[in-house]
Formats: structure tokens, C-alpha cells, sequence
């Protein structure tokens, strides 16, 4: 064989290996690569349909029941108000609740808020006592305090998405008789995982539906109460 060309098959020869081998790598790491960046966006994701459960939360707290809107759910968070029930004094200090008790019993014929009126009287005056108080406090001074990567503008969009929106509903069921409130908020995966490799993405969803679960991350439920968990607890 020409010297010429035993070179340039042994180059081609070490082409191909090299090609093989970068190809080997390459469908070794994909799914790696994918699982890693999937773990990433799930974090961010996870924490907003948390923070739409908090919110939804201390909507029911407030109104009685869920809101199918997560506009609904920033406007209640920039105006409303929430009752904040404050503990004065300790049931563990013999004296304080010796001094209450003897305040209940010479005003038990008042209404119970004239005896806390009483309470928070002689509390004032230096004594110790224990009763509770309730106040109203705004409710973007209560939830998410200290919390720097809290946005409430983001609040309704999918993260990785382009601004596509968060999916919710809310409703009132039938359980035992008992009208529950429920709500669920959901976050596809084929919107979550935009931009990435879309074959493991579309096999990521059938997984998903092999094992009868959402094909994405999904908090609360409008088919059955769950104790608004999420589908990834």
C-alpha cells in the first residue's frame, strides 16, 4: 500500500474513532445534562407554586375559601389585611394566671371582649395577666418577610418560560356532606422545560403517565382534598 494513503486511512480510521467516541459521550450525557438542568428549573418552579400556596392559604384564612386567579391573589396581597392573634403574658407564670383569673371572676357578667378590654386595662397598669389580642395587620407585612428573591409580579408565570402563565383553578366540593374549598395550581413540564431536549422531555411525560401523575409539577387538587400538597412532597 502507497505510504500516502496508509496515512490518510490510518487518519480517517482515527477520525471515525474519534467521531464514535465524541457521539458515545455525547448520548452518555445528555440525559445527565438534562436531569441536572431539570433538577435546576424544578427549585425555581417548586418555590412559586409555594408561594401561591401560602397566599392561597391566608386568602382562606381571610375569606373562606380559594381564588381561581392569581391576579386576584397579588391584588390580596398588596391591599389585604390579616387577623393576627398576640398572646400576652405566659400560662407557665403562676402569678399571671392568678391575677386573670381573679379578673375573669369579678367581671363575669361582662361580654368576653369587655374582659379582655379589662385584661389589656390592667396589663397597661403594670400587672401581669394573660389573654390574647387580636390585630389587623397588612398581609405583604406578614407573608414572605425577609424573603429577597420574593416577586410578587412573577408570581403568575411558568419560570423558563417566556411568561407563560401558571394554570389554577379553584372550587367549593361536596365531601361527607361538607362543603370543602379546594384549589390547585399547576406547571406543565413541556412549558417548564422549553428550550431543552424535547424527545427526553416528551418520554419524561409519558413516564409521568405510566404512573398516573401529572405531566408536571402540580400543587393542591379540585378533585379530591389533599391537605393542598404537592405532587413532588
Amino acid at each position: 500500500m502507497n505510504k500516502v494513503v496508509k496515512i490518510l486511512v490510518e487518519v480517517l480510521l482515527l477520525a471515525a474513532i474519534a467521531g464514535l467516541a465524541y457521539l458515545l459521550y455525547s448520548s452518555i450525557m445528555q440525559p445527565v445534562n438534562f436531569n441536572k438542568e431539570k433538577a435546576s428549573r424544578q427549585a425555581v418552579a417548586v418555590q412559586r407554586l409555594k408561594d401561591i400556596r401560602t397566599l392561597q392559604v391566608a386568602h382562606k384564612s381571610v375569606t373562606g375559601k380559594f381564588n381561581s386567579s392569581i391576579d386576584s391573589l397579588k391584588q390580596f396581597y398588596e391591599t389585604g389585611t390579616m387577623d393576627i392573634v398576640m398572646q400576652i403574658g405566659s400560662m407557665d407564670d403562676s402569678l399571671a394566671v392568678a391575677n386573670t383569673d381573679a379578673i375573669k371572676k369579678a367581671n363575669r357578667k361582662l361580654k368576653p371582649e369587655q374582659i379582655t378590654e379589662k385584661l389589656a386595662e390592667a396589663y397597661a397598669a403594670g400587672q401581669k395577666v394573660v389573654y390574647s389580642h387580636t390585630t389587623k395587620i397588612a398581609v405583604r407585612d406578614t407573608l414572605f418577610n425577609g424573603r429577597q428573591d420574593f416577586c410578587i409580579d412573577s408570581l403568575k408565570y411558568i419560570p423558563f418560560s417566556g411568561k407563560e402563565p401558571i394554570q389554577m383553578e379553584a372550587t367549593t366540593k361536596m365531601v361527607s356532606g361538607v362543603p370543602v374549598p379546594l384549589f390547585e395550581a399547576r406547571i406543565p413540564w413541556k412549558s417548564l422545560l422549553k428550550g431543552m431536549n424535547n424527545q427526553l422531555r416528551i418520554n419524561l411525560d409519558a413516564e409521568s403517565r405510566d404512573m398516573n401523575r401529572y405531566e408536571g409539577l402540580q400543587v393542591g387538587s379540585i378533585t379530591a382534598p389533599n391537605n393542598n400538597a404537592g405532587n413532588w412532597e
